[in-house]
């Protein structure tokens, strides 16, 4: 078997594992035999807690893990920039901006969240992008100008959560992530991020197109920057939905991309896209079975593991500035 085979097995029996791990893990003590007869029946009542407040951190860690991943990916595909990551660039904030922004004014309009999120994190990728090619389109230039980005957005965000009282409760539940949804929130999400990744696996191909030099792409009649901004469009979408109903949760969208393409020996986004977003919803449904499990007394929220992990990964990436910063802009892969 190849690599590819390798990973996507891997992949798939981790996740089980973790899946397996989640549901069984908790305060509730249920033994795996109860609790599938009990899902059939329905009249286990610790089940019955189970399924309302475990299944749904569970199913939204993989969908927010899943649609972050790809979101870097995408990113990463239209700006040949290894860095490129909407937590780290300040798209992720600048829809958390928004989000709070519209539950202050109008806390009725919850469902159209994911809307004003997306809005906030196109106004955050257009500074980003605009700022970055003013002083040239360089992977640190981009981080520079994110964390700039990012840091006003962050600003903000708590000027908002520190002025007004309505949006509290909203805010505790982005600062905990998962712990405190509702199946509500499942549907929200679930709905976005099936259709934004199921775009995703048709446009593949384009991704791949993107790796070529644009002179090559105007000379074969390719309309680059329409493909550029339609792929930049999802890639907000993914990652500025996933924030509004989970809250911001960082390099998940930098250390997948990466980790896949070392995994698979492979560019072809035909098969990293998949791939990143099973392994995506991996680690962030690891990060947060691990969090609720690491100390008995408390719950460490997912963002602040992936900040643990992710925090060095970028440091490793910058230090190795001499393959990141190439002439291209962007990092050499071993095929």
């Amino acid at each position: 078997m190849n690599n590819k085979v390798y990973g996507f097995l891997f992949v798939v029996i981790a996740l089980v594992g973790t899946l397996i791990w989640a549901l069984l893990s908790g305060s509730l003590h249920v033994p795996i035999s109860e609790l599938i007869q009990g899902l059939i029946t329905g009249e286990n009542e610790k089940v019955l807690i189970i399924k309302d407040l475990r299944f749904p951190r569970i199913i939204l860690a993989f969908f927010a893990g899943a649609a972050l991943s790809v979101s870097g990916l995408l990113l990463q595909a239209i700006l040949r920039n290894p860095l490129a990551d909407a937590g780290i660039i300040g798209i992720s904030a600048g829809a958390k901006f928004f989000t709070l922004l519209i539950l202050a004014i109008a806390p009725q309009f919850y469902f159209w969240t994911p809307f004003f999120a997306f809005l906030g994190g196109v106004v955050a990728c257009c500074l980003v992008f605009g700022f970055s090619f003013k002083v040239g389109l360089k992977p640190l230039h981009l981080i520079v100008v994110g964390v700039a980005v990012n840091a006003i957005f962050t600003g903000l965000n708590d000027i908002l959560t520190s002025s007004m009282v309505q949006i509290s409760s909203q805010t505790a539940g982005n600062a905990i992530n998962f712990g405190m949804k509702t199946w509500g929130d499942v549907q929200l999400l679930v709905s976005y991020v099936a259709i934004g990744l199921l775009v995703t696996f048709f446009i593949a191909k384009w991704c791949n197109l993107l790796a070529l030099e644009d002179t090559t792409l105007y000379s074969l009649g390719v309309p680059v920057l329409k493909i550029r901004f339609f792929i930049a469009l999802l890639a907000v979408l993914l990652a500025s939905v996933t924030t509004a109903i989970v809250g911001v949760i960082s390099f998940v969208g930098l250390l997948v991309p990466h980790l896949a393409r070392r995994l698979l020996k492979t560019n072809d986004y035909r098969i990293l896209i998949p791939y990143s977003s099973l392994l995506g919803g991996l680690l962030v449904l690891f990060a947060d079975t691990l969090g609720r499990n690491l100390m008995a007394q408390m719950e460490i929220p997912a963002a602040i593991i992936m900040l643990i992990i992710g925090g060095p990964f970028l440091l490793f990436l910058m230090w190795r500035s001499t393959s990141i910063a190439g002439k291209n802009g962007g990092e050499k892969y071993d095929a």
